[in-house]
């Protein structure tokens, strides 16, 4: 995401990625404005009251819209949102539908500004749309399964198991090795140049794999790590644990992932953890909290309430020079701190 220039109550952006659309979906909800370049046709072009020709022309023109809900699945290339129209050459107060994607520019305002947790999210998304989305490849003996890694989830691309499985037959008869090779060559298709690698897996077929890619012809950054199982598990792994850090260190997607696995170390140790929105309200008027993880969608709840709790306690974080992690659902950690409420805080010592 591009900030093209700065409004009044708020920012005009580009939309870069798929990746920035998760971030606009949190930014953009009921009580903001957004306008963009779309398209309608003229109401005063049909026969009956409030009609329209089906065939009339749709005219491009700048519609901002008192923004009512969205619509988004991750992964997708846009995100809709819905309102009433306040500006437009014709049909003020009607309903329209903005459909956004890469490559679009909007401005997006609130009345009164954004709130700091918005600001925080959008500093992160402009500065994660610098850094290379990453590729993520486990392989076994007999499957290889190909993930991207994005600044908020970790998104299925493929999934390759070579008939009859690989454990059962012998690497002198080249099946393996055709396996890998054909593999190879539909990942090389899938992933530019540019895209860094890791791979990963139990054994020694990750070397074999990456053997294949060089052989036939990859030029990515390929870093290979170890881990102790296989699947989607070998992915996890390899984020929770740090094993790929040089490629990606510093996407926004691991720091979520670190964070939350520390705090469930700590639970499972009796460490310096608090989770509950009790508790870490305690903690954060103590000035304990040392890292907060939070579901993003819980500090724009539209309880009103509870969001302002939240945002009561991340203000008070901060005061105390606390780091907040706003935290996507589409990952597999996320999962596991909705089941705690929605937040954990890595605390600075243990509250009695």
């Amino acid at each position: 995401m591009r900030q093209i220039k700065k409004l009044e109550e708020g920012f005009r952006l580009r939309i870069e990625s798929e990746d920035d659309l998760w971030a606009l979906s949190q930014l953009c909800r009921p009580d903001s404005i957004l306008g963009m370049l779309s398209h309608r046709r003229d109401s005063s072009t049909g026969t009956q009251e409030d009609g329209r020709a089906k065939s009339a022309e749709r005219k491009p023109m700048w519609i901002v819209l008192d923004v009512e809900k969205t619509e988004f699945q991750s992964f997708t290339d846009n995100l809709r949102a819905h309102g009433i129209i306040r500006d437009a050459n014709f049909d003020i107060g009607s309903h329209h539908t903005h459909i956004i994607s890469p490559g679009d520019e909007v401005e997006l305002e609130f009345p009164g500004g954004f709130v700091k947790s918005d600001l925080s999210l959008l500093k992160e998304t402009i500065s994660s749309g610098k850094k290379a989305k990453s590729a993520l490849i486990v392989v076994e003996n007999d499957e290889v399964i190909l993930f991207e890694v994005t600044s908020h989830g970790i998104r299925d691309v493929s999934q390759f198991t070579m008939r009859g499985g690989g454990k059962r037959i012998n690497d002198s008869s080249g099946v393996r090795r055709a396996f890998f090779e054909r593999v190879a060559k539909e990942t090389i298709l899938v992933f530019s140049d540019e895209m860094p690698m890791v791979i990963c897996g139990p054994g020694l077929a990750r070397e074999q794999f990456e053997s294949m890619l060089r052989l036939n012809g990859s030029k990515n950054q390929i870093l290979n790590a170890a881990t102790s199982i296989g699947g989607r598990s070998a992915a996890n792994q390899v984020l929770a644990d740090g094993l790929a850090d040089a490629v990606l260190g510093e996407h926004a997607l691991v720091s979520q992932i670190k964070a939350i696995e520390e705090g469930l170390k700590r639970i499972s140790t009796n460490g310096a953890v608090a989770y509950g929105i009790k508790f870490i309200s305690e903690a954060a008027e103590s000035g304990a909290i040392d890292v907060l993880a939070i579901d993003a969608n819980l500090i724009r709840s539209p309880d009103s309430e509870v969001r302002n709790n939240w945002e009561t306690i991340l203000h008070t974080t901060e005061l105390s020079k606390g780091k907040i992690i706003q935290v996507s659902e589409e990952h597999d950690s996320a999962q596991q701190l909705l089941g705690l409420g929605g937040a954990i805080a890595l605390l600075r010592w243990k509250m009695d």
